[in-house]
């Protein structure tokens, strides 16, 4: 088995991931390592859960010199404020280890208090686009002294819009440095970037970069209007952690409320939400003080928690794709989870032509939440039991 050490990671850093159980690195972390410690330009290719953060995190905390005040030595961009706060989050312990200081600056928190962590000299920044072009504006941050770049999911930066933002960014960064970039996909507008941005990376690739369906466990459950909160209470109750996607702001509301009522601890997560409110109910639900987060599809783009074993479509997804990149938050880190899509009477046919679309060969079955069923999900295979086949 290889280990950290193996890798050329420093015993600090190695004793320190092993207190938290951290002993053997993922694929993209073997891979990238070497060669970001070496200097390299890296370029990865791996889906989130994949253990990205480290295989970044760890060359940068092990090169990083000393910062002076407004004059970071490391740049991490990412898409989200919920990635920014979770990078942090995680290189934060490793980095006290060594004096490294890590900070996160990012949209809807207070521009003061990151500037007055900036004044003091900050390390390592991890950073949304957005608020990165407002401290340079206004002169609260300097990139002259930044030796490694990192540039985090790539392709969600692509996706929502902040290419330009990001190229803007780069191109203020005016000595030599290191360019380390991770995405889910290398093509269209990512290999630009890698094309104007990076000196010969050394590319790795992580298979299966994209979940599949091979990778779930899938469940399509005909309920009844009046019975389907309960019948996602009873499912959470018997889980560790489950998300809920809903289609709206308002109804992830409502949801966690009736989840609530059901004597099921639940939250909602979504655009409307102050940030602070979204950071709470992700930090609870990572420490298990939550059960369930109810999301709308883009308040996911922000969630990153590991050991998520059930996914509930409480509505239906827009399209085969949606339903993938809703069911991925359960397929984690070579993990496998449960998918359950609630279908009402009137979507019955629109989810027939999803399984068809997702070649899906599963029963489409009614419960009622009585059912006892529904507390081991991945124990019962609906097209094995001979009242569907």
């Amino acid at each position: 088995m290889t280990t950290f050490a193996d890798l050329g990671v420093s015993p600090d850093f190695t004793a320190k991931l092993a207190a938290k159980g951290i002993d053997a690195p993922f694929p993209i972390q073997e891979l990238t390592i070497p060669d970001a410690l070496a200097g390299r330009d890296v370029c990865g290719k791996a889906k989130t859960g994949s253990g990205k953060t480290l295989a970044f995190g760890l060359p940068v905390l092990e090169r990083v010199k000393t910062a002076d005040p407004r004059r970071p030595r490391a740049l991490i961009l990412v898409p989200t404020r919920e990635l920014a706060v979770q990078v942090r989050d995680e290189l934060l312990p490793l980095g006290a280890t060594r004096d490294v200081t890590v900070s996160a600056v990012y949209g809807g928190a207070s521009m003061e208090t990151q500037i007055r962590l900036l004044a003091k000299g900050v390390e390592v920044v991890v950073a949304t686009p957005g608020r990165m072009i407002d401290l340079i504006d206004r002169k609260e941050i300097f990139l002259d002294d930044v030796v490694q770049v990192v540039l985090d999911e790539a392709d969600r930066m692509a996706d929502m819009g902040f290419l330009p933002q990001v190229e803007w960014i780069l191109r203020h960064i005016p000595g030599q440095h290191q360019t380390l970039l991770f995405s889910a996909t290398l093509d269209g507008v990512v290999d630009t970037l890698i094309k104007r941005y990076q000196t010969d990376p050394a590319m790795h690739e992580v298979a299966s970069s994209q979940v599949t369906v091979e990778e779930m466990h899938h469940r399509f459950l005909n309920v009844h209007d009046m019975d389907k909160v309960k019948v996602a209470a009873a499912i959470a109750r018997s889980s560790h952690r489950t998300i809920v996607f809903v289609r709206t702001k308002r109804a992830a509301d409502r949801v966690a409320s009736d989840l609530r009522r059901e004597g099921v601890e639940a939250a909602s997560i979504h655009g409307d939400l102050r940030q602070s409110h979204r950071e709470k109910a992700l930090a609870d639900f990572s420490a298990d003080k939550l059960q369930v987060l109810v999301a709308t599809d883009v308040a996911a783009r922000g969630i990153h928690v590991d050991d998520v074993d059930v996914v509930i479509h409480f509505d239906p997804p827009e399209d085969a794709k949606a339903y993938l990149h809703r069911s991925g938050r359960t397929a984690r880190a070579g993990e496998s989870g449960v998918v359950v899509t609630l279908v009402l009477w009137n979507e019955e046919l629109e989810i027939k032509r999803l399984l068809k679309r997702l070649k899906l060969d599963q029963p489409i079955v009614e419960v009622f939440s009585n059912d006892a069923r529904l507390a081991d999900l991945l124990a019962w295979d609906p097209s094995a039991d001979p009242v569907n086949s």
